[in-house]
C-alpha cells in the first residue's frame, strides 16, 4: 500500500455487519476497513463467510444488522447497480460470459445504455494499453484462452472506473505467466489508488501480493495481519483455528501399468469442444499422474471418455489392469476397479436435492455390494455415508442430510471419500480440491497419497499447479485435446509447464 494511503480516512468501512440465514450467522458482526492504495485479502476456510460478505458489498445481500460507510457517509446497497454506480466493481471466480459474443458484445453487456460500439472499442484498447490488458474487441469469447476470459471481466469492471475492486479467486485458472501478468495489473491499479479486496485460497501469492489481511472463521474477524510478515501455514492455521499437518508421503514402490490409453483420439461432439488427438498414458500401482492444463483444452471431453459416459472409438484404446474397456461403460469399468470423480460436484458428481445415502448408491450400486438382488440395502448404504464423515471430516448437518445442505469444501471431502473408501485400483479425478479451503485441500492430498501408497493408480486432472508439484510422482500437460510426455516433476519448471499450457514449444504427441 502507498505511504500516503495510511494518513487518508477509509473509502469503505463495514461495522457490525450480521448476516443469517435461518439459524446460520453467516456474518456475525464483521468489522471491514478498506483503503485507497491498497491491496486487502480476505481470507477465511469455506463457510467462513466470505463470499456472503462481497455479496452485501456488491449489493446482492442485504445485511440484518450493520452499517456500511462509503467515505464517511452511510449508504444502503439493494442491489449491484448501486454498488457499481458508487465506486465497487466485482469480478467473480467464475465466469459470465458469453462464448459466441465478442469481446466487445460482452463488455457492452455490462455497461450502461447509449455508450456506442466505437467508443468503446477506443476505451477498451486505451484500459489495455494503460494496464497491460489487451483485448480484440472483435474476438468471439469461445476462442479465447482463460488468461484472456479474466482480463474480459476486469476490463468490465474498470470500464465502470471503480474506487474498490473486488476479486473473487482470481488466478485459479491462470497459468503462473498469466498470474504475474495480473499481479502487475493489480499493483498499477493500487498505484492510481483503487481499493482491492482480494479473495484467494492460494496463500503463497496473498503472502506476495497484499498489504493487509482480514481473516474470518465461522462468520467471524478472528484476525488481522499483514500477510507479508506471515507464512502461508501460519495464515492456514489462523483460517481453520489449528495446525494444518504438513502432507507426508509413505515410501513405496511403483508397479504395473495399471490404466492405459493408446493413441485415444475422439472427435467434438458439439460447438465448442475440444477434439482429442492421439493421446497416449500409462499410470503405475503406486504412482499419481498429474495433468495440467488451463480450462476448455479437452479436460471434460477426456474425462467422458476416460469414465465411460463416453465410448472410445476403439475398445484398446483404454485398459484397465491390461483389459480393453475402451467400449464398456462406468459400471463395467468400476467393476474392473477404478473410480472416478468429475470436477463439477454439483450435479455431475452429487445430486443436491438428494441424501448422502442415495449419492453413494448412485456411484457405488454396481461395485459397493449396496444391492441384493436388485433390492438397495439402506443400512448398508448409511454405512458407507457414516464411514466418509468420520474419514474425512465431513462436516453435515445430520447424518444423512441432503448433498445441498453441505457446504462446498465439506460436499467435496464427501465425493472424494466416497469414491476412495472402496480402495479403487485406479482412481481417475478432475480437481480434486477445486474451490476448498486449505485444511480440506490438505486432507483430500494426503487421502490421494496414500491411496497411491497403497498400489492404486491415480490420474489427477488439476489447473492447481502447486497441488500437481507438491503431490504427483509425474507431470504431463493437455493442450488443444493434446498430451504432451509425461515428466518427473523434479525435472521440469512451473513456468516450463505454464508455457506448455500456453501452447509453447514441447506440446506434441504424448510418449
Amino acid at each position: 500500500m502507498a505511504e500516503t494511503a495510511v494518513a487518508h480516512a477509509p473509502l469503505c468501512v463495514l461495522e457490525g455487519i450480521v448476516k443469517r440465514f435461518g439459524d446460520l450467522a453467516a456474518n456475525d458482526h464483521v468489522d471491514l476497513s478498506l483503503y485507497r492504495g491498497e491491496i486487502h485479502a480476505l481470507l477465511g476456510e469455506n463457510g467462513a463467510g466470505k463470499s456472503t460478505l462481497v455479496k452485501i458489498l456488491d449489493g446482492l445481500l442485504t445485511p440484518d444488522e450493520g452499517r456500511i460507510l462509503w467515505d464517511g457517509q452511510q449508504v444502503d446497497l439493494s442491489n449491484p447497480e448501486e454498488a457499481a454506480a458508487l465506486g465497487i466493481g466485482m469480478v467473480f471466480q467464475h465466469f459470465s460470459l458469453f462464448d459466441n459474443l465478442t469481446v466487445a458484445e460482452n463488455i457492452a453487456v455490462a455497461m450502461p445504455s447509449g455508450v456506442s460500439f466505437r467508443a468503446l472499442n477506443r476505451r477498451i484498447a486505451d484500459l489495455g494499453k494503460r494496464y497491460g490488458l489487451a483485448l480484440d474487441p472483435r474476438r468471439e469469447v469461445w476462442t479465447l484462452s482463460a488468461g484472456e476470459r479474466q482480463r474480459i471481466e476486469i476490463v468490465r469492471a474498470l470500464l465502470r472506473e471503480p474506487k474498490l475492486l473486488i476479486l473473487d479467486e482470481p488466478t485459479s485458472v491462470l497459468t503462473p505467466q498469466e498470474s504475474e501478468a495480473l499481479f502487475t495489473t493489480l499493483r498499477e491499479l493500487a498505484a492510481q489508488g483503487c481499493a482491492l479486496l482480494y479473495i484467494s485460497h492460494k496463500l503463497e501469492e496473498v503472502t506476495r501480493l497484499c498489504d493487509r489481511a482480514t481473516i474470518l472463521r465461522g462468520g467471524r474477524v478472528v484476525a488481522h495481519c499483514n500477510p507479508r510478515e506471515e507464512t502461508p501455514g501460519k495464515l492456514a492455521s489462523l483460517m481453520v483455528g489449528t495446525d494444518i499437518p504438513a502432507l507426508h508421503e509413505r515410501s513405496h514402490a511403483q508397479g504395473e501399468i495399471l490404466f492405459a490409453t493408446q493413441s485415444l483420439s475422439a472427435p467434438a461432439e458439439e460447438l465448442h469442444a475440444v477434439a482429442l488427438s492421439n493421446i497416449s498414458l500409462s499410470v503405475r500401482s503406486g504412482e499419481i499422474l498429474g495433468l495440467a492444463g488451463i480450462a476448455g483444452n479437452g479436460q471434460s471431453e477426456l474425462f467422458e471418455i476416460l469414465s465411460g459416459e463416453r465410448h472410445a472409438e476403439d475398445a484398446a484404446m483404454i485398459q484397465i489392469a491390461g483389459v480393453d474397456c475402451g467400449l464398456e461403460g462406468i459400471d463395467a469399468r468400476r467393476r474392473k476397479g477404478a473410480a472416478f470423480l468429475p470436477e463439477e460436484r454439483n450435479g455431475h458428481a452429487a445430486v443436491g436435492a438428494m441424501a448422502l445415502s442415495d449419492n453413494v448408491v448412485l456411484s457405488r450400486h454396481g461395485s459397493g455390494g449396496l444391492t441384493r438382488r436388485g433390492v438397495i440395502d439402506r443400512r448398508i448404504a448409511q454405512q458407507w455415508v457414516d464411514a466418509v464423515i468420520a474419514r474425512f471430516d465431513v462436516r453435515a448437518p445430520s447424518a444423512n442430510a441432503k448433498a445441498n445442505q453441505l457446504s462446498g469444501g465439506n460436499l467435496q471431502k464427501f465425493v472424494v471419500g466416497r469414491e476412495m473408501l472402496g480402495s479403487p485400483k485406479v482412481l481417475i479425478i478432475d480437481n480434486p480440491t477445486w474451490g476448498v479451503d486449505a485444511g480440506a485441500a490438505t486432507l483430500i492430498r494426503q487421502a490421494l497419497l496414500d491411496l497411491s501408497a497403497s498400489g492404486a493408480a491415480i490420474l489427477m486432472i488439476s489447473q492447481d499447479l502447486d497441488e500437481i508439484f507438491a503431490i504427483a510422482d509425474r507431470i504431463a500437460v493437455i493442450h488443444a485435446g493434446r498430451v504432451s510426455t509425461p515428466v518427473p516433476v523434479g525435472d521440469v519448471t512451473r513456468e516450463q509447464i505454464g508455457l506448455l499450457m500456453i501452447g509453447g514449444e514441447g506440446t506434441a504427441h504424448a510418449a
